[in-house]
């Protein structure tokens, strides 16, 4: 390809990329620079500061990864930003309402994006597809594909890109809300960039995600506290749970959306992907049944999932916790006994809390 015919094709890419990422599954593709501003290394920098990341350690010790993305891919000039819409509820899906498993004390409820296939190898899987088409039209490049999976600045890059705006609760937001996940194609073409969005976003005066956190995670505007909120303290925090949080976490084993579910965008958000509906009846299964499960259970019913890489010692803390905080009832009582010996102290640990809350 001589350089005239490569100028073309890369001059024609960001409308095939697009059209290509609706062909994959993608609600839309978005390109912009890869690079990020000084004031979010700044505001990251601030935040690592201030301990606000808890113990995921590889936050600070891949920071100037985070910052740079070159850094990742050598020469990289482009991201490509895409968005895969996850929401399992939506005419004909039959899923149990997020709302009526919150209201159910003895439901657990697990955050929606979780309850089907692991979108970290879906999200991938589809952007190798597409990084396979950019390189057959454009010639050889060098790129990677990223979702969730290395030291990226996700939504910074997709926003800067114009493929949403950083809500107040720290998500992208889009016009069709945040109930998607976000990829991304690192790579060393000279794409056109496409024109950066209204930085002001469109959340106006709207905060109703700051008091819905249950835990009061979102301190302010942007801000979010990790050590407080529920999707770290049931999937990154690997010790106990402070004490003085297990009984704002209600029924929660897996994360946490109160967050969106309070956003009024959300109320445009469509069904997402047919690869993240429910598996396991994990829209609306009882706490008692999940904390029966066995350790070889807990392995069988969530290969492919997300939830797996909690592993079983931290998936009986979690349901301890929300049995603890479960209406006084025999099935409770009882599902708690089951594993008052258990040969884990954290297990015995949270159970013992539990029972506690129960008089026992």
């Amino acid at each position: 390809m001589d350089d005239a015919a490569r100028q073309a094709a890369l001059t024609a890419l960001p409308g095939q990329i697009r059209a290509w990422a609706q062909e994959l599954g993608f609600a839309t593709a978005h390109i912009g620079r890869a690079e990020i501003s000084p004031a979010a290394r700044e505001k990251l920098t601030a935040w690592l500061a201030a301990g606000r990341h808890g113990e995921m350690d590889y936050m600070a010790r891949h920071a100037d990864l985070r910052a740079d993305p070159a850094a990742l891919v050598p020469g990289a000039l482009t991201v490509v930003s895409v968005r895969l819409p996850y929401w399992p509820e939506g005419e004909g899906r039959g899923t149990v309402p997020a709302e009526q498993a919150l209201t159910s004390p003895e439901t657990a409820y697990l955050s929606r994006y979780a309850l089907g296939r692991d979108y970290h190898k879906v999200v991938r899987n589809r952007l190798q597809k597409l990084a396979d088409r950019i390189g057959a039209a454009a010639g050889p490049h060098g790129y990677r594909v990223f979702s969730d999976s290395a030291p990226v600045m996700e939504v910074e890059l997709a926003s800067k890109s114009g493929l949403g705006w950083r809500g107040k609760h720290t998500l992208l937001l889009t016009r069709q809300g945040s109930y998607h996940f976000l990829g991304e194609i690192l790579t060393d073409l000279p794409l056109p960039i496409e024109p950066d969005p209204d930085s002001g976003g469109h959340c106006g005066d709207c905060q109703r995600c700051l008091p819905a956190c249950p835990t009061g995670a979102i301190t302010a505007p942007y801000q979010l506290d990790a050590r407080r909120c529920i999707s770290y303290l049931t999937i990154e925090l690997h010790g106990p749970i402070p004490a003085e949080l297990r009984p704002l976490m209600g029924n929660r084993i897996y994360g946490c959306d109160d967050c969106q579910l309070a956003c009024p965008w959300n109320r445009f958000a469509h069904a997402g992907d047919p690869d993240f509906a429910p598996r396991n009846g994990l829209d609306g299964a009882a706490l008692a049944d999940l904390f029966a499960w066995s350790t070889e259970e807990f392995e069988q019913r969530l290969a492919g999932s997300p939830i797996r890489r909690i592993g079983w010692e931290r998936w009986l803390r979690n349901i301890a916790v929300a049995l603890g905080n479960a209406p006084t009832s025999p099935a409770v009582v009882a599902a708690l006994e089951s594993r008052r010996d258990h040969p884990s102290d954290l297990v015995r640990e949270h159970v013992a809390w539990a029972l506690a809350r129960h008089g026992r």
